[in-house]
């Protein structure tokens, strides 16, 4: 790692171990290096400012912040979120069709009834193809950019400044990511919706992307952009700064052991917890968007103020909230739980889990 690269990284980011910041003494060969098993920070030469810190990842299979460590960042935000939000396909059929026709599927029974009436048990299927891809391309993005932002931040206020207000570093990083991810996520969300609430429409993603290009141009893949960021943008602040604060919260008011002496399943037992409990509060909070990125994207030329004249201001912030709720939460913890098992077969630590902002003061100015 170039000295550039050695920055100063708040302690809150991973672990609450003080002996990671004791200075490390250069070893001479690799067997004195070998001998000196819990020596987790190097410093580079000193300088007038004093010592910088590299970490490197527990076991030292992946260096926390190398190219290596952001691709495993991208693979595993990639299989969460594709994988689970392919799972819930029949939940989300069930939620965009009470959402675009609510006279018609007025609750979940009713949805549920008349899906299988109308299209039988493939209709609990429909779209599970442009949901595998949209939501791959936008987890890649939405977890790998999270956490290079995570650490560009920090660097930017310094050690002390980001362990002071490091929800707002969360907040900044994971709306930076989001960003970036809708954009790789909306057309295929805009497919999804067509398939999934107008089965005379396509079959598939394989007709009806070329019919949407046919009608309406690429445009017409991307006018739920807005909205989108409307939905996802508040929902991934919401997401990530309540998973980091809670899962720190719970390995400290909870769970008696400090994280490192916890056992890999307690840690991702940890990481399901604080995500669905984030889940919940990621469903309260982009509701409204998500209805109207479903009636957007349902109806051609459909406009802003269309859908609240059919939903209704309430019918925005409850018609399919129950539902929502129940599928954000399981779908926000398995994908933490997904995403922090990849890193742990990586040789890296789960995310979350803070340490006292103290003991980086101490580090810097030991």
């Amino acid at each position: 790692m170039s000295d550039s690269s050695k920055s100063l990284i708040p302690s809150f980011l991973y672990s609450s171990d003080n002996r990671l910041f004791q200075p490390y003494e250069p070893a001479t060969n690799m067997t004195q290096r070998k001998a000196q098993p819990l020596r987790s920070l190097k410093t580079s030469q000193a300088s007038s400012s004093g010592p910088s810190f590299a970490i490197p990842a527990p076991n030292e299979k992946v260096e926390l912040y190398s190219p290596a460590y952001f691709a495993a960042c991208t693979v595993g935000g990639m299989l969460s979120c594709g994988v689970t939000h392919t799972a819930v396909t029949p939940l989300d059929v069930l939620k965009c069709n009470m959402q675009i026709d609510p006279s018609k599927y007025k609750n979940i029974t009713s949805a549920f009834k008349t899906t299988i009436k109308e299209q039988g048990l493939k209709g609990f299927t429909r779209g599970w193809s442009p949901t595998l891809i949209g939501y791959s391309a936008q987890g890649a993005f939405k977890y790998g950019l999270y956490e290079y932002a995570k650490k560009y931040y920090s660097d930017i206020v310094g050690p002390e400044n980001a362990a002071k207000y490091k929800t707002l570093i969360y907040l900044a990083g994971s709306a930076s990511a989001e960003i970036v991810a809708d954009v790789a996520l909306c057309p295929m969300e805009a497919v999804k919706v067509r398939v999934q609430t107008q089965p005379d429409f396509a079959r598939g993603l394989s007709d009806d992307l070329p019919k949407i290009i046919r009608s309406e141009g690429v445009r017409g893949l991307f006018k739920g952009l807005v909205p989108l960021w409307g939905r996802q943008i508040p929902y991934t602040m919401m997401k990530f700064a309540t998973f980091e604060n809670t899962v720190e919260l719970i390995y400290k008011k909870v769970i008696p052991t400090p994280k490192e002496e916890c056992s890999e399943p307690v840690q991702l037992g940890v990481s399901f917890a604080g995500g669905y409990i984030a889940g919940i509060f990621c469903a309260v909070i982009s509701h409204p968007a998500d209805n109207l990125v479903s009636f957007l994207n349902n109806s051609k030329g459909a406009t802003v103020s269309d859908a609240v004249k059919k939903l209704g201001l309430l019918g925005m912030f409850t018609r399919g909230l129950p539902l929502r709720i129940f599928m954000i939460g399981t779908l926000t913890g398995a994908q933490w739980v997904i995403y922090d098992a990849v890193k742990v077969l990586a040789g890296l630590p789960t995310t979350g889990g803070a340490s006292p902002a103290t003991a980086l003061a101490l580090a810097v100015s030991a």
